[in-house]
Parts: structure tokens; C-alpha cells; sequence
């Protein structure tokens, strides 16, 4: 470890409801956090919905199956909505698409002092163009599979991102 390893940082994934992408994305990213070289480096990870509309249910079951194939089947979660404490508590907050984006930009500026950084979770797609996570609650299964791998794949970026000096095998 390098000395200009940062300490321990939160990461908070907002979507709508709080029961599809932000789930997903929580999911994975804890999935990851929590194994070989990132454990220990991420001191809280959550997700919330901007949205009220499904606060205390658990993520969608297309979700949790999603995850389950995956190999992640100890994610538990009850969907709560955004609330101003989190732009001083997290570190990182990734909004999965540009709406929810502006929605939490229009929250921070009631908190100009808030140390969170607010960003778009696909500014970590790795392809040099920012993506959004696609809701995929009204959609079929392929949704939350292109959600799961999109979910995935910004993880990891955004892990080498913020801790360039951490080997990863494989």
C-alpha cells in the first residue's frame, strides 16, 4: 500500500424506487468490496431511491435473482428514499440516470458545505462516454442482466479509479 491510498470511503447508488438499479448496483459493488484486495477499503455502502414510492420493501425479485446467479446471495436491503444527511455521510454519490441526477444536484445545492461527490455511477463505463443504468422494472429479465453487467462493470472501474495502487488478480 502507497502513501497516497485514500482512507476508507462510503459510496451511496440512487435510482427511482430503490428496488432495481440502485439494489443492483449496491449489490455488486458491496459483492466486491467485500473480497481479496478492496476489504476494508469501503467503510459504508448503501442505496435509495429518490422516489418514496416503495420505501420498506425489499429490491424487486428480478434483482435479487439476478444477483443470486451471480453468486451474491447474502444482499439484504429495504428501499428508503434519498434524504439530506446523505450528502455529508457518503463520500460518493452515483445517480444510475441523468433525471436521478439532477434531482440529487438539486438537493446538494441546499447543502453547499456537503462533502459528497455527485455523479452519474456510468461516468465509470470505461468506453470514454458516460452510459446510464436503464430502469428495467417494466421491462423483461435481459434488463436486469444488462443492469447487473453494466452494475459490474463500473464497480470495478471505479475501484481501480480510487485505488489505483490496489493489485487485483485475475
Amino acid at each position: 500500500m502507497s502513501s497516497t491510498m485514500p482512507d476508507q470511503i462510503s459510496v451511496l447508488f440512487v435510482c427511482l424506487g430503490n428496488i432495481c438499479r440502485s439494489t443492483m448496483a449496491e449489490g455488486v459493488f458491496q459483492s466486491l468490496a467485500n473480497q481479496g484486495p478492496y476489504k476494508g477499503l469501503i467503510s459504508n455502502v448503501d442505496s435509495c431511491g429518490t422516489g418514496a414510492y416503495h420505501v420498506g420493501d425489499e429490491p424487486d425479485d428480478r434483482t435479487m435473482s439476478t444477483l443470486e446467479e451471480h453468486g451474491i446471495t447474502d444482499y439484504v436491503h429495504a428501499a428508503r428514499k434519498v434524504n439530506a444527511s446523505d450528502f455529508d455521510k457518503f463520500d460518493y454519490i452515483f445517480a444510475m440516470d441523468r433525471s436521478n441526477l439532477s434531482d440529487l444536484q438539486r438537493m446538494q445545492q441546499r447543502k453547499p458545505a456537503s462533502k459528497a461527490k455527485v455523479m452519474l455511477f456510468g461516468e465509470y463505463s470505461g468506453t470514454g462516454k458516460a452510459e446510464v443504468i436503464s430502469d428495467p422494472y417494466y421491462g423483461g429479465r435481459q434488463g436486469f442482466e444488462k443492469a447487473y453487467e453494466q452494475a459490474t462493470r463500473f464497480s470495478k472501474n471505479f475501484l481501480r479509479d480510487v485505488f489505483p495502487d490496489v493489485e487485483v488478480k485475475g
